[in-house]
């Protein structure tokens, strides 16, 4: 296949005009600001024109919980291939979906269930519609249980359990390594077992700070131990204050820590986007969606983590006390979002629903840019960010 009249988005970030080249599932050559050799155009091969679009890789959201009616902690063979296929269809081509707090039992039945996914997509050949049409699921990103009830957020505060070895490795074991990210709150364990739980754990998980509500030295402390990633910036933590700067200024602080955050218009105001990538710099920020189920749905009442969630446009809220569940809103739009209420640049946007993404969860070599080698996964989008079509291993899928 051959991508042709498009703005590449290049591993430097920028949009430039030219052509990229697919053999199979992979990419085998990008061409800038030259034509495609004449000898691949009389090959035979099938020709895009992208009529100007914009071209760029398959977003991966490495944390969001559900979206089309389905949640990611429903467990069910289903619910993972519907969430999978929906994701792919609007061009997020990787996923890492989340899980909540929900009792060890029942997280390990979830764990097993993306794992058993797994193991068939892997398996899968190219030619197999049906998997050529879900996003790729590279991993699991656990929110809970190790986390704060003073920040629980829309998580259930009756199955919070102090950080352990045992239960992580647990976790570890029943997703078959899918669990890429563990989060805690390093705050309701002392920082001697905060420290050791991230020592222990960093060489096989990357420990995150989640619905916490450390203090600047608590979350500086493990940080320092190993801790990687922080889950959605300024959501479900202290405020950063001149005087507190608290786990957001331990963050920025860490220049090994990654941080997601939610650009959907609700969670976080413009003025404080802006503000985390002056804090953290525009190659550590991750773009997430933190979606529920009823992305993609109608308005009205879902659940989540087995709690009633009331959906009006979109803003999710819990019925029982109007905390924000979780957002509504895909990672697509949190990119346009961006750009166009948040003056976050088109290229730094992108960055930051692909590249970044990558890299947080160690799959770079294969995710996340345009280059020989790397996976077939790209998105047109017209000048008005609007989509045109998503290609997944080589094939057209819409």
């Amino acid at each position: 296949m051959i991508i042709k009249n498009v703005k590449v988005f290049t591993e430097e970030k920028q949009f430039i005009p030219g052509a990229v080249i697919i053999c199979g599932d992979r990419i085998t050559n990008v061409v800038m600001d030259s034509p495609v050799p004449r000898e691949q155009l009389q090959s035979g091969e099938e020709v895009v024109d992208g009529e100007g679009c914009y071209c760029f890789p398959g977003m991966i959201d490495l944390h969001f919980h559900g979206c089309k009616g389905y949640d990611f902690c429903d467990g069910t063979r289903e619910a993972v291939e519907e969430i999978a296929r929906y994701e792919a269809s609007i061009g997020v081509t990787a996923i890492a979906p989340a899980t909540m707090t929900l009792p060890v039992k029942d997280l390990e039945q979830i764990l097993e269930n993306g794992a058993a996914f797994r193991r068939e997509q892997m398996k899968a050949e190219r030619s197999d519609s049906v998997y050529v049409k879900m996003a790729d699921l590279l991993g699991i990103n656990m929110e809970g249980p190790f986390i704060s009830p003073v920040k629980k957020g829309a998580q259930d505060a009756s199955y919070i359990i102090p950080c352990s070895v045992e239960v992580c490795r647990q976790f570890l074991e029943k997703s078959e390594g899918l669990v890429k990210f563990i989060g805690l709150a390093p705050e309701e364990v002392s920082v001697e077992q905060a420290e050791e739980f991230i020592k222990e754990m960093r060489d096989e998980v990357s420990v995150s700070l989640a619905h916490t509500n450390a203090d600047y030295d608590s979350a500086k402390a493990a940080f320092d131990a190993g801790a990687c990633h922080l889950v959605h910036m300024y959501n479900a933590m202290p405020p950063f204050t001149h005087r507190a700067p608290g786990v957001i200024g331990a963050a920025a602080d860490s220049p090994h820590v990654m941080a997601e955050i939610i650009c959907d218009g609700v969670h976080i105001h413009p003025s404080a986007v802006r503000g985390a990538f002056a804090l953290m710099g525009e190659e550590r920020m991750i773009f997430i969606s933190d979606s529920m189920r009823a992305a993609g749905m109608p308005d009205g009442t879902y659940t989540l983590g087995g709690q009633d969630v009331q959906v009006q446009g979109n803003h999710a809220t819990l019925v029982s006390d109007g905390s924000l569940a979780g957002s509504v809103t895909t990672l697509p739009d949190c990119v346009r979002t961006a750009v166009r209420d948040m003056d976050i640049p088109l290229e730094t946007a992108i960055a930051c629903a692909t590249i970044n993404p990558a890299i947080s969860l160690g799959e770079e070599a294969d995710y996340g840019s345009l280059a020989p080698g790397k996976k077939a996964d790209i998105v047109l989008w017209d000048e008005n960010l609007e989509l045109k079509k998503v290609i997944k291993d080589g094939c057209v899928i819409r």
